[in-house]
């Protein structure tokens, strides 16, 4: 599955930067997530980790190639020794320079160089698929505390308007009191429910703080009091609840998420270590080649030492060799590491049914979420509708003294606290469904 956050198809962008005054702009949903994926460690980690396997890969495909080292050494013997020039054994100082080159190449060693390297290909995928199941779960995460932010926001609003009604209602009670149409009683209560409704304002504000708050140290970033989201155009649609099964979705996404083809090729690769632990039991067969030549300050006596050069060329020496190396009895240790990759196979399959099984549960967790939130939603959006009704009607009836500031304030604070309900329930819908939609493989879009 390509990368999630660039398939995010959600608003114009708007860049976190700060303008002269020093205010600081509010930010998309696209670039919170893009900032969060830039700062995240662990994404880092996984990123620096990627380099390993690929210096891994590296290693192992340069087993195939022959190996090649030259080398020199100078140096003087004193005492008795042979002379190289005359073979014979002499009593001086001989000074000598020697000159070598050195080449091996495996030819067969059991599959291993090839399995290494298959292997080594195998954790490479994997780093891939981890780093990209890693910017998934961030990007649903900022997705997440981003839409936490607006509704805390929607929340900070409904409680503003229902202290503006409750405002509303005690000043015009205050008159009707101070004129003696009503008892002091109602006066008291509207100022109780003030009180009670200025502080619901200060919870909902203190509440939208904390979630900016989450949002900002999610993605890593020093929290101001200037830190904002822009609010983007959520809305709930009549096809908006997936209509596949879990099942269905659970056949689709175990294709597409790159947990479970993480999961498949450290199977691939644990396979392909046993493949090498068993090629350890099977003859290896290499060929080297070699150079040799040398320098010696000496001659023969009555003759001057020929030149550097030509000595060179004279001394130069060459072979070739076959090397064969037949496994008879390795103190176990070749039975103990098939044992290892063996069981090390066997962890790597647990570890693949763990995330199918997990991916599996998640999905069908995120169903009946989805699934009771639509009802919720549908449900509250009935309720809302009913206690507006009842709302307006008790409100009229307040103004004309046909009920108490008790049986107001129980119909006020019965609309507002539905509103309250409908929007949870309305972003938690939404949320859901979209977590659902990327199981299936779909561009999460908020628009």
């Amino acid at each position: 599955m390509k990368k999630l956050f660039f398939c995010l198809i959600l608003f114009s962008g708007l860049i976190f930067k700060a303008n002269s005054q020093g205010s600081v702009e509010p930010l998309d949903l696209r670039t919170a997530v893009e900032i969060a994926l830039e700062n995240n460690l662990t994404l880092k980690r996984s990123e620096l980790n990627q380099l390993t396997n690929e210096a891994t890969l590296l290693q192992n495909q340069g087993s195939r190639l022959p190996s090649l080292s030259t080398g020199a050494s100078t140096g003087y013997r004193w005492g008795r020794s042979i002379n190289p020039v005359t073979n014979l054994f002499e009593t001086q100082r001989i000074g000598n320079v020697n000159v070598s080159a050195s080449s091996n190449a495996t030819l067969f060693a059991g599959m291993r160089v090839n399995n290494s390297i298959n292997q080594a290909q195998a954790n490479l995928q994997s780093g891939l698929y981890n780093i990209e199941a890693t910017k998934n779960s961030i990007t649903l995460n900022i997705i997440n505390l981003f839409i936490n932010v607006i509704f805390n926001r929607e929340q900070v609003k409904i409680a503003q308007n229902q202290l503006e009604t409750t405002r509303e209602q005690l000043e015009r009670t205050s008159k009707l009191v101070d004129a003696g149409s009503l008892p002091l009683s109602d006066k008291l209560d509207l100022q109780a429910q003030n009180a009670t409704n200025e502080l619901e304002v200060i919870n909902a504000k203190n509440s939208l703080r904390i979630s900016k708050l989450q949002l900002a140290q999610a993605m890593q970033v020093p929290f101001t009091e200037e830190f904002d989201v822009v609010e983007p155009e959520l809305e709930v649609n009549e096809a908006l609840m997936a209509s596949e099964t879990p099942s269905a979705i659970y056949n689709t996404a175990v294709e597409v998420m790159p947990e479970i083809k993480a999961a498949e090729k450290n199977v691939e690769s644990a396979e392909y270590g046993e493949k090498v632990a068993r090629g350890a039991f099977l003859p290896s067969l290499g060929v080297g080649a070699n150079l040799f030549s040398n320098y010696v300050d000496r001659a023969a006596p009555g003759m001057e030492p020929a030149s550097f050069s030509s000595q060179i060329e004279n001394n130069l020496s060459q072979s070739v060799n076959l090397q064969l190396s037949i496994p008879i009895f390795s103190q176990f240790n070749n039975k103990a590491s098939l044992q290892r990759a063996r069981v090390q196979r066997q962890i790597a399959e647990v570890a693949e049914l763990e995330a199918k099984n997990q991916l599996r549960q998640d999905i069908e967790s995120a169903y009946n979420s989805a699934l009771a939130a639509e009802q919720s939603y549908q449900a509250s959006q009935k309720r809302v509708q009913s206690l507006e009704e009842s709302f307006r009607i008790a409100q009229q009836r307040f103004d004309l003294g046909a009920i108490n500031s008790v049986d107001f304030q129980v119909a006020q604070n019965n609309f507002y606290n539905a509103q309250a309900d409908l929007l949870n329930a309305k972003y938690t819908y939404i949320f859901r469904v979209k977590v659902l939609d990327f199981y299936l493989g779909n561009p999460i879009n908020l628009n």
